[in-house]
């Protein structure tokens, strides 16, 4: 088996590295897509040791810092995937994280391992599968601690308004590109059934009752600055973005909390506020010895609080049931 190339490296950060995967799989590794019209890689990895500065207030990684890892390796296995072709060049720009799974804590002082590999592309996307492994430094011993998958569109350097079209991947088996279009044409309606909730706005309500979801709405403001945008200047500093979040829904042991994050614009006068991005995030309450907790329940009052729980606990439900290897919601 071939030995892996380097193929990036950032000066002054010797613990962070993105490395080729070998072009022959082994059996237990996932079957590898790239073929004789794909020059680039079809999987990279990136390293990086963890620091104090990583932890949260729990003395674990903070979430935050392995999503941004996981958002990179994505960003860069997508950029040069769509960039392997003569043509307009461009940057991959993250446009749905489709899920992610935080399965196992990442400690201070280990390191993580962030594998990123292309699964699937259509005419202006791609699909990126990331996992994440956690490794002690003494021991050698590793864990699988997270799993995402993303989606990425190529915009045009000349002009980032422009959606270029993406080099297609070969497959090494045709059920791949089944299973693949079957995942875009999903995510693709999911997509188109929550854009009804863009122009929804989190109000604020005085002295609400506990346990409600006003109770348990917060919201942001954060002007938007260089440090917070990438090499391309994707964020769009300048953007005053307003981050607001409730609480949508509660099960025994886990939540579900909306976000919504709007920006206006404070150069360019005549455009309006707009709709930025959304989310949902589930998170579970533990104790110091990291066993869960259980969760206070929500008490939804108003219509659209009912039918916003109604749809959290499907939303739970259905991944419920991929946990436990089902394919349709349990009752």
């Amino acid at each position: 088996m071939a030995r892996p190339g380097l193929i990036h490296s950032s000066p002054g950060l010797p613990d962070t590295c993105a490395l080729l995967q070998p072009p022959a799989a082994s059996a237990s590794a996932a079957p590898s897509m790239s073929g004789p019209d794909v020059e680039t890689p079809s999987a990279i990895q990136i390293c990086r040791i963890m620091r104090p500065d990583d932890a949260n207030v729990a003395g674990n990684v903070h979430g935050g810092t392995i999503l941004k890892m996981i958002e990179e390796a994505g960003a860069i296995i997508s950029t040069r995937h769509c960039n392997s072709q003569n043509g307009e060049r461009c940057v991959a720009a993250l446009a749905r994280v489709e899920r992610t799974d935080f399965l196992s804590p990442m400690c201070i002082g280990e390191v993580a391992h962030v594998s990123a590999e292309i699964t699937y592309t259509s005419k202006h996307s791609v699909e990126v599968q990331v996992n994440v492994m956690s490794e002690n430094i003494l021991t050698g011993a590793k864990k699988l601690t997270n799993k995402a998958t993303l989606w990425y569109v190529p915009l045009s350097l000349k002009n980032v308004d422009k959606v270029l079209e993406v080099p297609p991947v070969v497959y090494s088996r045709q059920e791949q590109e089944e299973e693949g279009r079957k995942r875009y044409e999903a995510q693709k309606l999911e997509r188109m059934e929550t854009k009804w909730r863009n122009g929804d706005i989190v109000q604020p309500v005085l002295n609400p009752e506990p346990n409600t979801v006003s109770y348990s709405q917060s919201s942001l403001i954060h002007l938007v600055g260089p440090s917070d945008c990438t090499l391309h200047g994707f964020v769009h500093g300048g953007c005053v973005i307003t981050i607001s979040g409730r609480m949508t829904f509660t099960s025994n042991k886990s939540m579900e909390i909306e976000v919504l994050v709007d920006a206006d614009p404070v150069v360019d006068s005549s455009q309006k506020r707009y709709r930025a991005a959304s989310a949902f995030f589930t998170y579970v309450s533990l104790s110091q010895e990291g066993r869960s907790l259980p969760v206070p329940q929500l008490v939804p009052e108003t219509e659209d609080e009912k039918k916003r729980f109604e749809e959290g606990k499907g939303r739970y439900l259905q991944m419920k049931a991929k946990r436990q290897g089902h394919t349709e919601p349990q009752p």
